[in-house]
């Protein structure tokens, strides 16, 4: 082989910004700018996948450490909440949303491949299967996942491309308890002066919880640094926008299912079903930013990520 031939494939991979390596079974781990910034849980001892923890660009830890760790001042509620993850409490009747223990009702998302780790320059990525399993091993779903991790200055971005087939009739239940979730590092929370607000302009949980909205964001300060977290989501989405299970203790999600508790109206159903075959397409972005939500120009970048639909 030539020399500088050799030269430039030995260059390449040191020339990411943004580095995805698979760590065997159990783990993805995603750097930028040399720095870590998450890790994709995957292993066989994991009831469903997670990222944890995120991390601004400054490298400040914006997800609760519990309960992969024990950091002194946290929560130690709702161990279920695992950094950023997307589940369901009622598919077919089993739960898993709050699916820490295993049997009984409730199910596991279970890695059946990793179809590709990609790194590079601007950004890097991670495609996966799961099968989703009730308690007696049936498929109910089997998901594809998409996460594509962005290099830059100020920002740190993810996107999820979710697809979900049927492999049997599925029905999601109408449950708050959902879907695609984020839970705050402890600075986040009301209590210790984190503050929500939504792209219509409401805040705190008291006005965004149960309503619907594109986006929220959550912010605060976290050593000295003001940050946010903001959560978008796709206008192409089922039931777009969403209705939001937003918490001022911590935990932050868009769930399209639980009308009859958002709504406070038991005769509302937001329960869907799919036939065998059928598919069902979410796709979100994550965006951890310094500053609020104005400062960061959320509603912008918004714009922005829905442009090319």
């Amino acid at each position: 082989m030539k020399p500088v031939l050799w030269a430039v494939l030995l260059a390449a991979p040191l020339a990411a910004q943004v580095r995805v390596v698979q760590h065997g079974i159990e783990d993805i781990a995603v750097d930028i700018k040399g720095q870590p910034f998450t890790t994709f849980y995957i292993g066989p001892e994991t009831n469903k996948p997670y990222l944890h923890p995120l991390r601004s660009a400054s490298g400040k830890i914006v997800t609760r450490g519990y309960p992969m760790e024990d950091l002194p001042g946290e929560s130690r509620d709702h161990p279920h909440h695992r950094g950023l993850w997307f589940s369901h409490g009622d598919v077919n009747g089993f739960d898993f949303w709050g699916n820490e223990q295993r049997g009984g009702k409730f199910g596991r998302i279970v890695l059946v491949k990793v179809d590709g780790v990609s790194s590079g320059k601007e950004s890097g990525g991670i495609d996966a299967t799961f099968d989703w399993r009730d308690p007696s091993g049936d498929t109910l779903l089997t998901e594809a996942r998409h996460m594509v991790f962005y290099a830059h200055p100020k920002n740190r971005t993810i996107d999820f491309d979710i697809r979900l087939v049927a492999r049997q009739k599925t029905v999601f239940g109408d449950t708050k308890e959902g879907t695609f979730a984020l839970r705050v590092a402890s600075p986040f929370e009301e209590q210790h002066g984190g503050k929500m607000v939504d792209s219509q302009g409401r805040q705190g949980e008291k006005q965004i919880w149960g309503n619907r909205a594109d986006w929220v964001d959550y912010y605060s300060v976290v050593d000295g640094e003001p940050l946010g977290i903001a959560m978008f989501d796709h206008p192409e989405n089922p039931c777009h926008p969403t209705w939001w299970h937003a918490r001022g203790y911590g935990l932050f999600a868009a769930n399209i299912f639980g009308l009859h508790d958002f709504e406070k109206d038991k005769s509302k159903n937001g329960s869907l079903t799919l036939q065998p075959g059928e598919t069902l397409r979410f796709r979100y972005r994550v965006i951890i930013h310094p500053g609020d939500a104005h400062s960061a120009h959320i509603a912008k970048l918004y714009a922005d990520y829905t442009a090319g639909r």
